[in-house]
Formats: C-alpha cells, sequence, structure tokens
C-alpha cells in the first residue's frame, strides 16, 4: 500500500496532503518492526508532503512522531531542520533517529531555538556541545550547563566557562553537576566563591552560588559513601536506587549501577536514559532489583522523557516477565564489550 501511495497524483489540496499523511502514518505506526523498503516508501510520503502543510499541522505531526525509534532518517531530519523552531523542537529533543552528525549539522545551521532544543536532550556528544557553546545564547547556555547527559571535552568546557564568565546562572549549574572530574570541580568552584563575593557582571553576585558549590560537593562524597556502604553491604542497593531516582539525580543514579555492574558510568547512564526501557530493565534485572525500585527508576526516566503513567505500567509489567539468564547473558556480553574497547 505505501509503495502505491508514492505514486499518487501530486496536486493534493494541503487539507488532502495532511489527511493522507495521518492515514499513512497511522499504517506505519501499526508495525513495530517495518522493513527498509516500508520505511523508504513511508519517509518518501512524509517529506513530500511536508513542505505543503502549515506550521500548525506540521507541529502536530512532529509532536506525535518525534520519540518513534522507527521513524525514518530522512523524516527526523526534515523535521529537525523546519524552519519554525516550534515545529522542530520536540523532535531536536527526543528524536531517537538523529545522530550525532544530525544534530552537529543542525547545530551548525539553524536558530537558536533549535540549538536550545538540542541542548536539552538527555544525553549529548561532545562533538555536539562543542558546537552549542560556541554558537550558543545564554539561554542555550544555561540549558546545556545544567544537563548532566552533555559530555564535554575540554576544549568545549574552556570555551563554556569563557563564555559564561561572570554569569551566576551558569556558575551555579555547574556547580550542581555531579559528572565533574575533580579538576574541573574545583576550577568551577573557585568561579562560583568569587561570584559569592560579588564579581558577578550578570545577573545578582549569589550567596546562593556558594550553597550550591556546597551541595555538590556533599552530594559527591555522599556517594562515594554509598559505594563503600554497598561494597560493605550495610545498605541494600535498592534503597540506594530508590533514594537516588526520588531526588532525580540521574548521573549519581549511573555511578551506582556502573560500579554494581562492571560497567562504565557512560554505558549506564546511555541504558538509564535512553527511550526503549529494555536495557535499565536488562541490567537491573540480572542485579535482582527488584519491582518498586525499577517503578523509582522508570518514575526518573518519566520526569526526563515525558512517558506517560501508563508507559511506566507496562515497563514494570514487562520487567516482571523478564527472563534472568537472559538478562544476565546480556550484561556479560555488554562487559565483554567494555573490555574490548
Amino acid at each position: 500500500m505505501l509503495r502505491n501511495l508514492t505514486r499518487m497524483q501530486t496536486d493534493l489540496s494541503s487539507d488532502s496532503r495532511r489527511q493522507l499523511l495521518n492515514a499513512v502514518t497511522d499504517l506505519f505506526l501499526l508495525d513495530e518492526d517495518p522493513n527498509e523498503a516500508s520505511k523508504e516508501h513511508y519517509g518518501n510520503i512524509a517529506v513530500t508532503s511536508l513542505p505543503h502543510l502549515a506550521d500548525d499541522d506540521r507541529k502536530g505531526y512532529a509532536d506525535r512522531v518525534a520519540a518513534i525509534p522507527t521513524l525514518p532518517r530522512n523524516v527526523a531530519t526534515t523535521l529537525g531542520t523546519d524552519s519554525n523552531a516550534d515545529v522542530a523542537r520536540l523532535v531536536l529533543k527526543l528524536s531517537p533517529v538523529l545522530t550525532d552528525t544530525d544534530l552537529a549539522a543542525i547545530a551548525v545551521s539553524q536558530s537558536q531555538q533549535h540549538l536550545a532544543a538540542i541542548a536539552d536532550r538527555a544525553r549529548l556528544s561532545e562533538s555536539v556541545t562543542d558546537i552549542l557553546v560556541e554558537r550558543g545564547d545564554q539561554t542555550v547556555l544555561h540549558t546545556v550547563s545544567a544537563n548532566e547527559g552533555a559530555a564535554f571535552s575540554d576544549k568545549g568546557f574552556d570555551r563554556l566557562l569563557e563564555r559564561g564568565d561572570g554569569d551566576a546562572a551558569i556558575a551555579g549549574n555547574l556547580a550542581r553537576r555531579s559528572d565533574l572530574a575533580p579538576q574541573r570541580a574545583e576550577r568551577v568552584l573557585r568561579i562560583v566563591e568569587q561570584l559569592s563575593e560579588g564579581g558577578a557582571s550578570q545577573g545578582p553576585a549569589s550567596p546562593e552560588s556558594a550553597s550550591l558549590a556546597r551541595q555538590a560537593r556533599q552530594q559527591r562524597l555522599e556517594v562515594k559513601l554509598l559505594l563503600a556502604d554497598l561494597a560493605t553491604k550495610t545498605r541494600e542497593v535498592d534503597d540506594v536506587l530508590t533514594m537516588l531516582a526520588d531526588e532525580d539525580r540521574a548521573y549519581h543514579l549511573a555511578q551506582v549501577l556502573g560500579q554494581i555492574a562492571g560497567i562504565t558510568v557512560e554505558q549506564a547512564l546511555r541504558v538509564l536514559m535512553q527511550r526503549d526501557a529494555s536495557g535499565i530493565a536488562v541490567t537491573c534485572r540480572s542485579l535482582g532489583i527488584g519491582p518498586t525500585a525499577f517503578r523509582a527508576l522508570l518514575q526518573l526516566r518519566a520526569r526526563r522523557l515525558y512517558f506517560s503513567q501508563s508507559d511506566i505500567d507496562d515497563d514494570v509489567d514487562g520487567y516482571a516477565k523478564l527472563d534472568l539468564a537472559t538478562a544476565e547473558r546480556t550484561l556479560r556480553f555488554l562487559k565483554l564489550r567494555t573490555k574490548i574497547a
């Protein structure tokens, strides 16, 4: 059917194209694992129809398909580069289809509103944040500096500090981050202390900045103590994970998961924050994490990735049915890949 639809006459009205695209999308989404031919035909229909739709119609379509993992890449890039940032926003924020190369190209060429949406993604690579901190305005810099899923190269981190010089909000965001290496953390703390003494050129000099710095230090120390307690079995893993999830501390969660699962923090953060819950389910199941703690992790993901309560319930039900032996084999494979790398 999709093949035939691509051959339809091209003089359809805007409303007819909208109805056609919605109908074909309904059909396309029925297949959870479409083959490449179906994706190609659907993609052709979508990218041909989109330029003829009104802004509101394009936005409605984009919001509907933004998080779909089977969306053809040409559709995702078409939506992500839409000149109307409201159309592009949710795709840039949520789409698992867009690659680092796609995001970098968009960040180089599109508006500040596009950059702000990219800066709010659950995870960002160094190559993308390099561009964001170079091109981004204050809104982009504030967003990316607060995003614990954003990785920074040494060059990018230096540039962020340079462009954020005197900005109390950026300094505070960085002070709150739990993923900073010791050298970076010390640099940030020095900046925060200077700002708290009245050196901010943008925004008020704030005692709050010093408080945030102290909080960041305390949380880093707390994680070390939690890991030590887990090693000596004086705390239960489920209790620690639930506490961190309830406090919305995604990076600290990744640190704990990585330590007890024998994988890197980056791998743990990836499985925690990717839209497909299978990775975090496999990891937790292999570690013997109970359903209550697993639900707490899913609720953290829902807050970050805009999942509904029904999505959480479905994933908890699936978790209960997940075979332990399968989960353990999958985690062993992930560890093997880590050693090889």
